[in-house]
């Protein structure tokens, strides 16, 4: 059995496009802490054995995930959970439907509404969700058609899924957000900074995947 403690330290794979967005946010204190950083291009020969969870840029090439999408099913067949913020462009994940963008005729359109409560969102307020410095549309301007079993997180004013979640598509867990990076939330100044460390310590909570670590200790039992 896996320890507690262990568990809740065990760090998430971060799949890293490395790019202009993104080089900054790696560097930070909170990658060093909870992920550990996988080079996009190299993630076909990456051994992911141990990780609970792997989170996937949306500035990610989809072009070269949907190439190896297999190693995505795989990932998730093992109990492991996949978390994806950005719009999807090609079918690498399960269940997952290509985004649909939102006709806009009011800022209004783009608030966030909780939908199911959730500890990645526990004491988070909707509106620091909706709005960036006053400006509405950076956390969602359309959604990833989910499948009919997904749980709805939060949705658009009309009704529209930007986030959801799937435990039944494969044996492992799929978090979908249809808009900018969740874990570049830490560098805001409202409730939102909440987000990364939840999101990480829930991915953590419901992974099945038995760390290298724990495995070798029970081989000595």
């Amino acid at each position: 059995m896996i320890s507690t403690e262990h568990q809740t330290h065990r760090p998430v794979g971060f799949l890293d496009p490395d790019d202009a967005f993104t080089r900054r946010f790696v560097e930070s204190d909170f990658v060093e802490t909870h992920l550990q950083r996988i080079d996009m291009y190299e993630f076909p020969d990456v051994d992911l054995t141990g990780l609970p969870g792997l989170i996937v840029s949306s500035q990610v090439d989809q072009d070269h995930l949907y190439r190896h999408r297999d190693q995505i099913r795989s990932f998730l067949a093992a109990g492991g959970v996949v978390a994806f913020s950005g719009h999807l462009l090609r079918q690498w994940l399960p269940g997952a439907g290509c985004f649909e963008p939102k006709s806009i005729e009011s800022h209004d359109d783009y608030t966030v509404v909780e939908v199911t409560p959730h500890p990645i969102f526990e004491d988070v307020e909707m509106s620091d969700l909706t709005y960036q410095r006053g400006v509405a549309g950076f956390f969602a301007r359309g959604h990833n058609p989910p499948p009919g079993h997904a749980t709805t997180l939060l949705r658009l004013r009309d009704g529209e899924p930007v986030v959801y979640i799937d435990d039944e598509s494969t044996a492992g867990t799929i978090f979908v957000h249809s808009g900018n990076d969740l874990i570049g939330f830490g560098r805001r100044d409202t409730t939102a900074e909440r987000v990364p460390e939840q999101l990480v310590a829930w991915m953590r909570a419901v992974s099945t995947v038995r760390s290298t670590t724990a495995s070798a200790q029970g081989d000595r039992t």
